[in-house]
């Protein structure tokens, strides 16, 4: 028995009314038509796009942390004697610890995201090539 074979006696005809899944790091694979009926292949430009993005948002977040000391420069000595400063400094050292941890784990994110990229089209790979051995072989040999 073929796997396709297999594989319709185990979960019924590909366009048998079935509910489909799609995710959305997939996308119909050229000249299939698409849809329930078009093959699923894998695209890594989603997970390319969000690593991108985590990387733009690392360096916004890195731009604004930068800016904060600047901005509070001189503040000390044009309020001496007011409560308000120690309140001040103790919000920006906060702002800054926080903008600082988002920095570093948009970075992380973003090596890990183009990691899953990488790894999603290698696995495809692998699994395709897979199973053209499978399926021709079963065929070929006359086993049904």
């Amino acid at each position: 028995m073929s796997l396709s074979e297999r594989w319709q006696e185990l979960f019924g005809p590909a366009d048998g009314g079935a509910a489909v899944m799609s995710l959305a790091s997939t996308a119909p694979e050229a000249g299939t038509g698409g849809g329930a009926n078009g093959r699923l292949k894998y695209s890594g430009g989603p997970w390319t796009s969000a690593s991108g993005t985590a990387g733009d948002l690392r360096t916004s977040t890195e731009t604004s942390r930068s800016a904060l000391g600047p901005g509070h420069e001189g503040v000390e000595a044009g309020a001496v004697g007011l409560t308000s400063v120690a309140a001040l400094k103790s919000v920006r050292t906060s702002w800054e610890e926080r903008l600082r941890a988002l920095r570093d784990e948009c970075e992380q994110l973003k090596g890990t995201l183009l990691t899953v990229a990488k790894e999603m089209g290698e696995t495809e790979t692998a699994i395709e090539t897979s199973f053209k051995g499978v399926d021709g072989g079963a065929e070929a040999g006359g086993r049904r």
